[in-house]
């Protein structure tokens, strides 16, 4: 949780200096390319906290020059749009797996909900449950994309830790995927969709699914809703990935909430 207040007084002085040196710091992390490379509407973001300016950190990053400007040429019809399916991408910015199996990576620290079926006290049974919430973030640092599934397609991972996961993808257009896990302590179900929001250099993703875990020893029901993410300098930079927003973890048996607010990334990078 944070809360963010003003205190600045009007007039001169060292506040005034600090306060008008970040907003020019600010301004010139989000400087747009079109002022020094002919593109409209682009934003650059240096992951790293604005230390470069925008021009040095936009010839960076995964594509060449001639990549840069042939996917460019390819996307800018979709500003604006959500490119969750129906468009074409370069096999450049794929990972070799598929969203099934990337979905499969909240499964590592699944001994967080198993901690949660054991525990009495009700109020850090919500502590352990939404840490394994949180647990799949640092994946993010990787910032390929997954292949999207054929219809019908299938991942299973038997035994991880005593847990056994399945997915399959249920729809093509839109993408969509539904998954199942268990183990003694716990069931597991997603049922996962995206809407997306093309920006030119970035992309906006809002998930629409629903997650859901059972307690087997208590019966509690955990309703999870994740923060929408956004992924900054697909084309002109080094790509990263930001979350900002809430994310909610209700206790649908009892009606305890954990309410975890992700602060958007800065001034400092996502490192800091």
């Amino acid at each position: 949780m944070s809360s963010n207040g003003n205190g600045q007084k009007q007039g001169g002085g060292f506040f005034a200096a600090f306060a008008s040196g970040l907003s020019n710091f600010g301004s010139a992390m989000h400087k747009s390319v079109n002022s020094f490379m002919g593109y409209e509407g682009l934003e650059v973001v240096n992951p790293e906290g604005g230390q470069d300016d925008a021009e040095e950190e936009a010839h960076r990053g995964r594509w060449r020059k001639e990549d840069q400007d042939s996917y460019w040429k390819m996307m800018q019809n979709y500003i604006g749009a959500d490119v969750t399916s129906m468009v074409t991408l370069p096999v450049a910015i794929f990972e070799p797996m598929t969203m099934l199996q990337k979905s499969a990576e909240l499964m590592e620290y699944t001994y967080l909900l198993d901690m949660a079926d054991e525990c009495e006290d009700p109020y850090l049974k919500m502590v352990y449950a939404v840490s394994w919430a949180i647990s799949v973030y640092p994946a993010f640092q990787r910032t390929w994309k997954p292949f999207n599934p054929i219809l019908g397609e299938t991942y299973e991972m038997v035994n991880h830790g005593g847990v056994t996961f399945i997915a399959e993808q249920v729809s093509h257009h839109p993408p969509m995927g539904s998954a199942y896990a268990e183990n003694e302590h716990f069931t597991y179900s997603l049922s996962s969709k995206v809407k997306t929001k093309f920006l030119g250099n970035s992309v906006d993703i809002y998930p629409l699914g629903r997650t859901r875990v059972v307690l087997k020893k208590s019966g509690e029901v955990l309703d999870l809703v994740p923060p929408p993410s956004k992924v900054h300098n697909l084309i002109f930079g080094r790509t990263w990935v930001d979350s900002p927003g809430e994310m909610v973890l209700t206790n649908l048996t009892t009606g305890d909430k954990v309410v975890l607010y992700f602060q958007p990334c800065g001034w400092f990078g996502y490192e800091n």
